[in-house]
């Protein structure tokens, strides 16, 4: 049996279940269960929702019913194989991200892989630091990838990404670069939990000079600036986890 090494963080608070955010949905695919027990525990003390299945067959018919934002997907699975798992959704016009896992480390093999429509591929054994950095960089949207001309917008407050304008009740908002930039991020997907990794990655393009605390500080910046002194706020923090944007205003 391969060894894998990663930290898991301790004490970390995840969404309450009653809880109405949308947080980012990942299917592990993993017939090795304490592997599958391992990778779940990590992404959910990022604040991912993880759900995990043995059976590539099986695995296919739920990721072809339900909407997932990320595949982890194990090369040799029982009845039928991870390749033909994401061919199949691939045919199927799924484009759900998938990573691929595996232990065989022939270049052919790799191609193999990602011909058939995989996202990455991550040889096994592997580092959990290595699995999150790369489950970020597939999960992530980036604003700057809004088409030209679309608006973003949740409740009273619009986002131009064109113009450069952001307006909250009618009323023109001036924001900073980084500031645009980490309420466009938000605005992508109004009630979801977007991790302050995440957010630290799209926003600031992880540059080690960076702290995460930054995250934390322009979101006060946002919010003085979006709510004013003492009122509620649309950024809601979940704690343990991130931040969203709430639709309507909620509370702090």
């Amino acid at each position: 049996m391969s060894v894998f090494t990663g930290k898991v963080a301790q004490g970390a608070e995840l969404p309450q279940s009653g809880d109405n955010t949308q947080v980012m949905r990942i299917l592990v695919v993993e017939d090795e269960e304490r592997l599958a027990r391992l990778i779940s525990r990590v992404l959910a003390e990022e604040g991912y929702a993880v759900e995990t299945e043995a059976n590539g067959r099986e695995a296919l018919m739920r990721a072809l019913a339900d909407e997932y934002d990320l595949l982890i997907v194990d090369w040799m699975l029982p009845d039928l194989g991870g390749v033909q798992l994401v061919k199949r959704l691939r045919a199927a016009e799924v484009g759900t991200p998938a990573i691929m896992l595996t232990a065989r480390d022939q270049i052919e093999d790799r191609v193999a892989g990602l011909d058939a429509g995989a996202d990455d591929y991550l040889p096994k054994p592997f580092a959990f630091p290595e699995l999150l950095a790369r489950v970020r960089a597939l999960t992530r949207r980036p604003w700057s990838e809004v088409k030209d001309g679309a608006i973003l917008g949740a409740g009273d407050v619009t986002l131009d990404p064109v113009r450069h304008v952001v307006r909250h009740g009618g009323e023109t908002v001036d924001l900073t670069a980084k500031e645009f930039a980490l309420l466009a991020t938000l605005l992508q997907r109004p009630g979801q939990v977007f991790t302050r990794s995440v957010l630290l990655d799209t926003v600031w393009g992880a540059s080690p000079e960076v702290y995460a605390n930054v995250v934390d500080l322009y979101v006060s910046y946002l919010r003085k600036k979006l709510d004013g002194d003492g009122n509620a706020s649309h950024i809601r923090t979940v704690r343990g986890v991130g931040y969203t944007f709430e639709p309507q205003p909620g509370a702090r």
